[in-house]
C-alpha cells in the first residue's frame, strides 16, 4: 500500500523486470455483475492483468488510479498538480526514479498533465484522449451535468448507449471531475511543451454525441487526431488511429498492445 499526499492509500502491484512503466490501470480482474456488464459494453474485465502480461519485459507498476477516487473522492481538492502528485507518490514508493506512463481517457489527460509537471518521465502514451485540441470545454459540460443530474436515473442501459444508461454516483464521485475540468479551463494544449517520446492513439469511431441529459455536447477524440497529425508528428509524437473502433473498443488490450508495446520497446530501448 501507498499512502498519497492527501493521506488516503492505494495499492500497488509491481510485476516484471526493466524498465518501469506506470500503468493506472486494476491489475486485479472485475467479477460477478461488475464483469457482466463490463462485458455488454465491451469492456474487458481483465484490463490490468491482460496489458501486465502483455508488456513482459518492463518493470509494470499497476494500479486502480480510477477506482480509487471514486472510493475515496475528492470533491474540490483532485486537480492536476493533486493527480500528479499522487502519481509521482506511486512512483517513488515503487522504487522509480524515471518511469514511462499509460493512460487512456482521463487518465491519458492526467500523463499529460503529469508529463508537463516533472523531468522524471521517460515515455508519454495517451489513448483516447488528444494531446491537441482536447475536448476540456465539452468534458466540463458533460462533468457538470453528470453532477447535476439526479442520481438514479435511468432505466436498463443498451450498450453503447449513452442516454439509456443508468446513474448512481454519489455527489461527491461526480463533483470531483468537476473540480479536475474547471481547473484545466485555462489549460491551452497548443503551447504545451511536453519532451521525450510520445505516443497517442485512438479509435477512427471515437466520437461521443451526448444528449441534453449529459450536456447536449459532442466529445470529438479521433477527429482532433485527424485533423491534427501532421502538426503532433512534426512534433515529435506518434500517432495511431485505430481503424473502425471508437471509445470504448479501442481501450481493451488486444486493441492497446500491438501499438503500446512496439512503440514502448522502441522508445525505451
Amino acid at each position: 500500500m501507498v499512502v498519497l499526499p492527501g493521506g488516503t492509500s492505494i495499492g500497488i502491484e509491481v510485476h516484471g523486470d526493466g524498465p518501469a512503466v506506470l500503468l493506472p490501470v486494476n491489475p486485479r480482474p472485475a467479477e460477478g455483475e461488475q464483469a457482466e456488464s463490463m462485458h455488454q459494453w465491451d469492456a474487458d474485465p481483465e484490463l490490468g492483468r491482460s496489458l501486465i502480461a502483455g508488456l513482459t519485459g518492463f518493470r509494470v507498476i499497476a494500479f486502480d488510479y480510477e477506482g480509487h477516487t471514486l472510493a475515496h473522492p475528492r470533491a474540490d481538492t483532485l486537480t492536476p498538480d493533486a493527480v500528479t502528485e499522487d502519481l509521482l507518490a506511486i512512483a517513488t514508493a515503487a522504487g522509480a526514479e524515471e518511469f514511462a506512463y499509460y493512460g487512456y481517457s482521463w487518465l491519458a489527460l492526467a500523463g499529460l498533465q503529469l508529463a508537463l509537471r516533472t523531468d522524471r518521465l521517460t515515455a508519454l502514451a495517451m489513448g483516447g484522449y488528444p494531446p491537441l485540441d482536447g475536448p476540456y470545454a465539452e468534458m466540463l459540460a458533460v462533468t457538470r451535468a453528470t453532477h447535476e443530474m439526479p442520481r438514479s436515473e435511468g432505466g436498463a442501459a443498451t450498450p453503447g448507449d449513452w442516454d439509456s444508461a443508468g446513474f448512481t454516483l454519489s455527489t461527491a464521485q461526480t463533483r470531483q471531475f468537476v473540480t479536475l475540468y474547471e481547473a484545466l479551463r485555462g489549460f491551452d494544449d497548443h503551447t504545451a511543451q511536453v519532451k521525450g517520446p510520445r505516443l497517442c492513439f485512438a479509435g477512427t469511431e471515437d466520437r461521443i454525441e451526448y444528449g441534453e441529459r449529459w450536456g447536449g455536447v459532442t466529445v470529438d477524440i479521433a477527429g482532433p487526431l485527424v485533423r491534427n497529425r501532421e502538426a503532433l508528428e512534426a512534433g515529435g509524437w506518434t500517432v495511431a488511429l485505430l481503424d473502425g473502433l471508437d471509445h470504448l473498443t479501442a481501450m481493451p488490450a488486444n486493441a492497446v498492445l500491438p501499438v503500446l508495446r512496439p512503440w514502448l520497446e522502441a522508445a525505451l530501448s
